[in-house]
């Protein structure tokens, strides 16, 4: 079966170097990005094509039609997007005899939309899910291949759960794969009144207020962790990242939110709205002193 890839995100690097080892799979062609101005976990297969002496087109902004025009020439079976910044048009929907199969980490047909990831951790769901689709003219809207529910630990933050997704997904690969190249597949369509759509994050929604519950800060911050941009608060005019917490028990009363109640070894234990928070890693160049505010 001839698999045209298009990505460039690390998922879309570690699921396309999982796909290169499958035998049902052969790729023919692989559509990336030379650079990202808006994904934090962007990586081009540009290298990894080069490896495997697979053809590559660079894709620049959205030119799907340049795009198109060099996919056609591959003749691919079936498409596989996974980890691209844009909706795919029907230019290049309608090239493939399988169709295009993309990916979103989240129970779909719920939570379609931006920042799955990121949203699914900050507002501290308990769950989700790896799910492949046939892709439409949609958002996260067509037909199920494959859908495996994936538990969220309260020890997970961005990184963990990305690479658990990963995991998880290769298996997925493996076997829906296997069931193209034989044609055999159950093509699940989405009950669309169950659906709902998560917006764009933007920069404000990464903005730590004190205000908050030291569960609801700690969520933002695991959820904007590395490999994404990282939650940050403001001292001194100045913007500081926070790359870890943790919740600690809270013993003090009639303090008000933001307060630096201690600081020791690096770490900086704040007063929350309801809790108390140590940061454990961040970005302060100065630990700020013991009663000072956030």
């Amino acid at each position: 079966m001839k698999v045209v890839f298009i990505g460039c995100v690390e998922f879309s690097f570690i699921t396309l170097k999982y796909l290169l080892g499958l035998k049902e799979a052969k790729v023919v062609g692989v559509v990336t990005r030379n650079k990202s101005s808006f994904n934090a976990d962007f990586r081009s297969l540009g290298p990894l094509c080069a490896k495997f002496k697979v053809p590559c087109f660079f894709a620049k902004g959205n030119n799907q039609a340049d795009m198109a025009n060099w996919i056609k020439k591959s003749d691919p079976d079936i498409i596989y997007c996974f980890g691209w910044p844009y909706l795919l048009k029907n230019e290049v929907l309608n090239i493939p005899r399988l169709g295009v199969v993309g990916y979103h980490p989240t129970a779909l047909p719920k939570n379609r939309g931006r920042h799955p990831i990121i949203w699914a951790l900050a507002l501290g769901l308990s769950e989700t899910a790896s799910t492949f689709f046939f892709m439409d003219e949609g958002a996260d809207s067509g037909e199920i291949l494959s859908q495996k529910f994936v538990q969220i630990k309260s020890s997970d933050d961005a990184s963990t759960l990305y690479q658990n997704l990963a995991l998880i997904a290769v298996n997925q690969i493996n076997e829906f794969t296997k069931n193209l190249a034989l044609k055999e597949v159950i093509r699940m369509p989405q009950d669309h009144s169950k659906s709902n759509y998560w917006r764009k994050r933007n920069k404000k929604d990464g903005e730590i207020d004190w205000r908050m519950s030291a569960k609801n800060i700690h969520n933002l911050v695991r959820a904007l962790t590395h490999p994404y941009i990282g939650a940050h608060c403001l001292f001194m005019d100045e913007e500081i990242k926070i790359w870890r917490t943790e919740i600690i028990e809270d013993n003090f009363h009639n303090i008000e939110p933001g307060k630096i109640l201690n600081t020791k070894c690096q770490n900086i234990i704040v007063k929350c709205g309801d809790g108390v928070l140590k940061i454990v890693e961040h970005e302060f160049k100065t630990i700020p002193n013991e009663g000072y505010y956030l």
